[in-house]
């Protein structure tokens, strides 16, 4: 028995020298990386006993031991330093100490203003960095300006994010009604001769016809008329000729136009449906006396510029205008008749959601002019003052309504079938040799009988 307890002592005293002499190799390894903030403590567990500490610099980590295997760190103020510790059996380690300002409440801060971004904070000494991607330039300067109030220097690596920007639809629907009604009621008398007079009666509205100059017996005079108006009586028994104006005008104007337009946010579009017209313009200077000829646009025109807010509604700035030639108020000059615009127009900013609809202008004009001519005294008489006086009324009603409804849309997929208009026969269709390429070709795809 006494051999055998020999014999194992002798088999145990190398296993432990070869502990013993792996043991500092392993205590003994890499530096190791320990990060703490301003005013916090941490207690480094060491594997051995500890016989010494230092520090780089205690002005920014104050460091002591607490047990004979625990060191107390503090953090004092920003900075990085190395703690030195070695054990009682020689060994030492490393440990590179960083400490940095307390960021908990600003990540709290930025989480829960931005809460959709992807937004990390790192410290160095009094300058912070910030890093991670946003979906905005805006999301970006907005957390600039709250981290500036937690170090001197924020350095701002946030990327942007390029998103695809949504395509905006915008459908604006004009209808205008325009009636006009007028009357028009007058009566021009003409003598040639009756009662050995020669002479006319008129109010001047609608124009007088010229008598004769001298009458003579047995001899017919003749005498211009420069405007018969509608009805006109003579008598010649009498010498007497009556020029009687009596209308009555209806005229109804519809005008319905839906144009769309598609645009991305943010950017403004534009079109116009309808054409030019010539203006001749007088130049001065040394081409004094030319005239050049300048074309001015006329029809339906819209304008538009949407902004998708972050609410998901669509900020619209809208101008619609719908304009026409109106040649009953042209001007002539030198030769040219240049007519007149009938415009319709607005400018306005509204905001929808998508889908929703808003009725940006409506005009109902109602407008009643009556001109009557009369001559003093004769149309005072009783029933037959009515032959001297004249009489001309016009009435107009004009409505107009604008709506426009914004529709954020997408592209048709490809092999998506895409609209197309109505064709009233094949469109650009091979003809077979002695077929005639203006026939109606007949539909395919139905069942024979």
């Amino acid at each position: 028995m006494q051999r055998r307890n020999g014999l194992f002592f002798v088999l145990l005293t190398p296993a432990l020298l070869v502990l013993a002499a792996a043991s500092p190799a392993s205590a003994q390894g890499g530096p190791e990386d320990v990060r703490l903030t301003v005013g916090k403590s941490i207690v480094i567990d060491y594997p051995a006993d500890i016989s010494r500490i230092s520090t780089s610099n205690p002005e920014i980590v104050d460091a002591s031991p607490v047990t004979g295997r625990e060191v107390l760190v503090h953090g004092k103020s920003f900075g990085t330093v190395t703690l030195v510790v070695w054990s009682k059996a020689g060994q030492r380690n490393f440990y590179n100490i960083t400490v940095e300002q307390n960021l908990e409440p600003l990540r709290k801060l930025l989480k829960d203003t931005f809460p959709k971004e992807d937004i990390h904070i790192q410290s160095s000494r009094e300058s912070l960095s910030l890093t991670g991607r946003v979906s905005t330039k805006d999301s970006s300067d907005r957390a600039t300006a709250l981290a500036t109030p937690f170090a001197k220097t924020v350095v701002n690596n946030l990327q942007i994010a390029s998103p695809i920007d949504k395509q905006i639809l915008l459908r604006v629907k004009f209808a205008e009604l325009d009636r006009t009604a007028s009357t028009s009621f007058g009566i021009n008398l003409v003598s040639t001769g009756a009662t050995n007079t020669i002479g006319s009666v008129s109010t001047g509205q609608f124009g007088a016809s010229s008598p004769p100059g001298s009458i003579g017996g047995g001899v017919t005079t003749p005498f211009s008329i420069t405007n018969a108006l509608n009805i006109f009586a003579f008598r010649p028994d009498l010498n007497l000729a009556a020029l009687i104006k009596a209308l009555q005008q209806r005229n109804i104007l519809q005008i319905l136009a839906e144009p769309n337009l598609v645009t991305t946010s943010g950017k403004e579009a534009s079109f116009l449906v309808g054409g030019e017209f010539p203006i001749p313009v007088l130049q001065g200077g040394a081409n004094s006396g030319a005239v050049t000829i300048q074309f001015r646009e006329f029809g339906v025109r819209l304008t538009f510029n949407p902004i998708v807010t972050d609410n998901n509604t669509i900020r619209l700035y809208v101008k619609p205008e719908v304009s026409s030639l109106d040649f009953a108020n042209a001007l002539s000059f030198n030769g040219f008749t240049i007519p007149a615009l009938s415009s319709r127009k607005m400018e306005t900013n509204i905001e929808l959601g998508e889908g929703q609809s808003f009725v940006i202008a409506g005009l109902i004009d109602n407008r009643l002019t009556e001109t009557v001519s009369r001559i003093p005294g004769l149309a005072s008489l009783p029933i037959l003052g009515n032959l001297f006086k004249s009489k001309d009324l016009n009435r107009t009603n004009t409505e107009l309504i604008v709506v426009v409804t914004p529709e954020v849309t997408m592209p048709l997929a490809p092999g998506e079938a895409k609209p197309m208009p109505a064709m009233p026969r094949e469109f650009l269709i091979t003809p077979t040799p002695g077929s005639d390429p203006y026939a109606t070709q007949p539909k395919t795809g139905g069942r024979s009988k």
